[in-house]
């Protein structure tokens, strides 16, 4: 039976320039209707409304604070989402707190309608061509993850127009070809380069470097682009929760094959390396502890929600570890994340009656495609950003993630975690080719 909590709604009676909401969602274990879930997600996924000069989010614990500021007409508008939500989440709690500091972001809801620009001079409107606008990176080789549709062909299709060298890793040859085609379309003198690449399975992540490593290429940029999203529950080829395996342990294995490479080109060439990883700001909405280090496979606490929110958290705490590493080697390679945003892709494919719902909100809510890749060609070709390692981006601007994203120590523990699963898995050292079947 269905747990249904009291709720407790305390609404302010008036504005001075800025009001708070606290919400407070308990016992979320215990709601079991879909519906419900999905529905709550929603509120994790309106970080283009839940940022500072509009909204803002933070997380303790299970608690969720989401904070309105400044804007009065974002006040009507929240509180039809919330009437709405009512229906469903009867878990809620409603009470006024103080605003705290709560920087998940610089860009809200106005900025995503207005465009207002950051301190980088870019926003949420500014496009993948905008942010590069004036680069030569006729110099660079980038291998792009998942660059056949969405976010990650836009990428390579915007990589390549500013004379990059693109090698496009993905599953479906079928896409890629289709994907070539296009950039090829817009620009003849496009160098693509496809592999195949399922970054789910270990045996096809090593059988890609095998394959980038004959063509002899330089690799300046690595963009961990790929990803799946609110999967049903079932294991990777190599017997690991899916979402986790592609979204994390697949790129934490494919940047470790190609570091090497990625420290030669530094080194030899002199031009700073950049690896980048798309997280998302629903890495705030994961499991209590942060990661599921001992039931990282678990059925029975599986949440599809909670789970993709872990991988997101993993790709933050992976870059900031990586990162933290190679300084101390004194390494020419910066490694940062990024969320790119809000934006309707295919990653939807396996949450129908969410998107549905989401389609509602897509005015006030969504960038579109070229937006949604601006921040991570920002990070990998702004000259501005030499040097800078170890940080979070959205909207093209440094922002600040989650406590758990800033953990190191849980950090660390997830490279040892990373480390030994693969190990595990492979039964060889993961960093050499013994392994060839």
């Amino acid at each position: 039976m269905t747990h249904e909590p009291d709720v407790m709604c305390q609404l302010p009676l008036k504005t001075i320039n800025a009001f708070t909401i606290l919400f407070i969602f308990d016992n979320l274990n215990r709601l079991q209707d879909l519906a419900i879930y999905q529905l709550l997600y929603v509120h994790f996924f309106l970080y283009e409304a839940v940022i500072n000069v509009g909204w803002s989010i933070r997380v303790v614990s299970h608690q969720y604070y989401i904070i309105l500021s400044k804007h009065l007409f974002l006040f009507f508008f929240f509180c039809l989402f919330l009437s709405l939500s009512y229906w469903f989440l009867r878990g809620i709690s409603v009470n006024i707190i103080k605003k705290e500091e709560a920087n998940l972001g610089k860009m809200g809801l106005y900025s995503l309608i207005t465009g207002r620009r950051g301190p980088s001079g870019f926003g949420s409107a500014s496009t993948a061509e905008e942010v590069t606008q004036g680069i030569d990176a006729t110099h660079l080789t980038a291998i792009i993850t998942g660059g056949t549709g969405g976010i990650g062909m836009e990428t390579a299709r915007v990589m390549a127009k500013r004379g990059a060298h693109v090698v496009i890793g993905a599953r479906n040859i079928g896409a890629s070809e289709n994907a070539k085609t296009e950039i090829l379309r817009q620009n003849p003198n496009a160098r693509v380069t496809l592999l195949h690449l399922d970054l789910s399975s270990f045996k096809s992540i090593k059988a890609f470097v095998r394959d980038f490593h004959a063509l002899h290429l330089p690799l300046n940029l690595l963009i961990n682009n790929a990803g799946v999203m609110f999967c049903p529950y079932q294991l990777s080829e190599d017997g690991i929760e899916l979402q986790f395996a592609t979204n994390h342990i697949g790129h934490f294995l494919l940047t470790n094959l190609l570091l090497d490479t990625m420290k030669s080109t530094a080194k030899t060439s002199g031009v700073e390396g950049r690896i980048l990883n798309l997280s998302s700001i629903a890495h705030i909405y994961t499991y209590p502890e942060g990661i599921q280090f001992d039931s990282i496979n678990d059925i029975c606490s599986y949440s599809d929600k909670r789970a993709y929110g872990q991988s997101k958290l993993a790709n933050i705490l992976h870059a900031n570890e990586l990162s933290r590493q190679l300084q101390e080697e004194g390494v020419n390679i910066t490694v940062n994340s990024v969320h790119p945003g809000l934006i309707l892709t295919n990653l939807f494919q396996h949450t129908a009656v969410l998107m549905r719902f989401l389609k509602f909100f897509s005015f006030y809510l969504w960038k579109n495609i070229p937006q949604g890749a601006a921040t991570t060609c920002y990070v990998a070709l702004q000259p501005s950003l030499k040097g800078v390692t170890g940080k979070y981006f959205a909207d093209c601007n440094e922002v600040t993630p989650s406590k758990l994203a800033r953990d190191e120590t849980l950090a660390e523990k997830l490279w040892d975690f990373s480390v030994k699963l693969i190990k595990s898995v492979s039964k060889q050292n993961y960093l050499g080719f013994e392994d060839t079947n």
